[in-house]
């Protein structure tokens, strides 16, 4: 491979350094990802590829790549270790409205959450479930973080993500039919004596602050997950995984 960039001081590098802050991804419409395995999968979901930099150690079949001095594109990258690749996608983001429900659904929400690698962490459970959606409330994290994409090992390209507020998520649960169960650690009813087989959404907080006084108003039932050391709360993306897999085992078990 012909190395064009030699100088992490080329526009297109500097542009690459730019896009790590989500302002300047939102004004341009794209996102960046890092990689041959996620590359690939964003070109599987159908995102468009707007322009791609490699080192020459791999490749991905149909993409075109502006080669780059290993040392530049390692200094570019936002982990500091390129893997060999990086593209700039257009982003494709979910509407709240597109989101299509059946009689077997399950749904997460999450509230206030912060941390990116969680929130990629709860799509990744999204997936493997077969949930229908994440829908976050407000929207304090983006899904085209670096981190978020990563943690959703390439989850994030297929299941859709939209932002509502919480208003917006009452009327849409609503208009859908779906419960709303919200999980809070000083709720009476336990997890495992509540039924979610029927179409459902199911909601976290933040763990430091859990759920909001409006959301734990909105919901239909709220329960808590059994712990018995002495740690007060489970990791967000954890505690959605718990809710999640057992929205899942009633499923399985009353097919």
């Amino acid at each position: 491979m012909t190395r064009e960039i030699t100088s992490a001081a080329n526009p297109r590098m500097k542009r690459l350094v730019r896009l790590a802050d989500r302002s300047n991804r939102d004004a341009e419409g794209v996102f960046v990802v890092e990689g041959r395995r996620l590359i690939e999968r964003a070109m599987q979901a159908g995102f468009t590829v707007e322009e791609a930099y490699g080192d020459g150690s791999v490749a991905v079949e149909g993409l075109e790549v502006v080669g780059v001095e290993p040392a530049v594109l390692d200094r570019v990258s936002y982990r500091r270790r390129s893997e060999g690749l990086i593209a700039v996608f257009r982003q494709r983001r979910s509407r709240l409205e597109d989101v299509v429900i059946d009689s077997r659904s399950i749904v997460l929400v999450v509230e206030h959450l912060e941390k990116p690698g969680n929130l990629g962490a709860i799509l990744r459970t999204a997936d493997a479930v077969g949930a229908t959606a994440v829908i976050t409330v407000p929207d304090p994290v983006d899904v085209f973080n670096p981190n978020a994409i990563r943690a959703s090992t390439g989850a994030v390209f297929t299941v859709p993500a939209p932002a509502a507020t919480m208003a917006q998520l009452r009327a849409w649960l609503s208009d859908a039919g779906l419960r709303l169960v919200a999980a809070d650690p000083a709720a009476s009813t336990g997890l495992w004596e509540s039924d979610v087989t029927a179409p459902v959404a199911l909601m976290v907080g933040a763990e430091d602050e859990g759920l909001s006084a409006e959301a734990l108003a909105a919901a239909d039932t709220v329960v808590s997950i059994p712990m018995e050391g002495s740690a007060d709360s489970l990791n967000a993306s954890v505690a959605m995984a718990v809710l999640a897999y057992e929205a899942l085992r009633q499923r399985i078990s009353r097919a």
